[in-house]
């Protein structure tokens, strides 16, 4: 699977218009950052984030946690990373001042109990950073999919839709939902973009990528690998035709605080409004 998500952000990476460093846009999102704070990288991967927060703010305590061993040690050096389950984070409590889980709460199993042990290991001022997508992102690509789909199927086609992407489960629109169960406040920004692509090959493989994630989505009839098929051949269709296939995509990342950050301007005014 980790393998299948690095292919997935190289290629969103690579065919992405406008090219933008997206960890440094979530960073410039967060808070104003005071330089010396305590920071989990919860499901931090390789790393991606750190490099581009010690860089700015040399004085900040980065931990980094992942369940995977694996991607803990593709990890850049560090001496505070811990493998561990979100749901279960071996941390005490108010430990830090921002907590990250980018393109990570769509994972796990119970993301209410993970959204409890997070708000645990924040401090009363403390930050939640969560990268994530748009229900309505990559829009194009679902359309293909079910066109596909309902070729194959027996079923009726209003029965079918596209197999869902796993961020799904916790994407901006319903992620704001989440979060407000827990936090006093939270903020949504939303990055869009587009992929575009004059060739087919790296579509394809985008598509295979998420193949462990999709292909138990299907009806019982239809097979993964004739999806692909008729993908394909959509797929060289289009640019053919285009020239280029233009994928539209959202992004974003919501900020938490139950009075940290962006809250405390509001509160100020609130009490001064309240005193006057």
């Amino acid at each position: 699977m980790h393998t299948s998500l690095r292919e997935r952000q190289a290629i969103q990476e690579q065919y992405t218009i406008p090219r933008i460093d997206y960890a440094r846009w979530v960073l410039d999102r967060c808070l104003e950052w005071h330089g010396d704070e305590h920071v989990l990288d919860l499901g931090c991967g390789i790393g991606e984030y750190r490099p581009r927060l010690l860089t700015r703010w040399p004085d900040i305590t980065y931990y980094g946690m992942d369940f995977s061993a694996g991607m803990l040690r593709q990890h850049e050096t560090c001496n505070r990373l811990v493998q561990a389950d979100a749901l279960h984070l071996p941390f005490a409590d108010s430990a830090f001042d921002v907590v990250m889980a980018n393109h990570v709460l769509y994972h796990v199993a119970d993301i209410d109990a993970s959204l409890l042990e997070i708000r645990r290991v924040l401090g009363p001022d403390g930050v939640l950073v969560v990268a994530t997508n748009s229900l309505h992102t990559m829009p194009e690509m679902q359309v293909l999919m079910r066109r596909a789909i309902v070729l194959l199927s027996k079923a009726s086609a209003e029965d079918i839709d596209a197999p869902a992407p796993a961020s799904d489960r916790f994407a901006l629109e319903n992620g704001v939902l989440h979060l407000g169960r827990y936090f006093y406040a939270v903020m949504r920004h939303d990055l869009p973009g587009q992929l575009v692509f004059d060739q087919t090959e790296p579509i394809m493989r985008y598509l295979e990528s998420t193949r462990s994630l999709r292909e138990p989505q299907l009806p019982p009839d239809v097979l993964w690998d004739d999806v692909m098929l008729i993908m394909q051949q959509q797929i060289n269709h289009l640019i053919h035709h285009l020239g280029a296939l233009v994928i539209n995509k959202m992004t974003g990342v919501l900020i938490a605080t139950n009075g940290g950050g962006f809250v405390q301007e509001f509160l100020g005014i609130r009490e001064k409004e309240k005193s006057g």
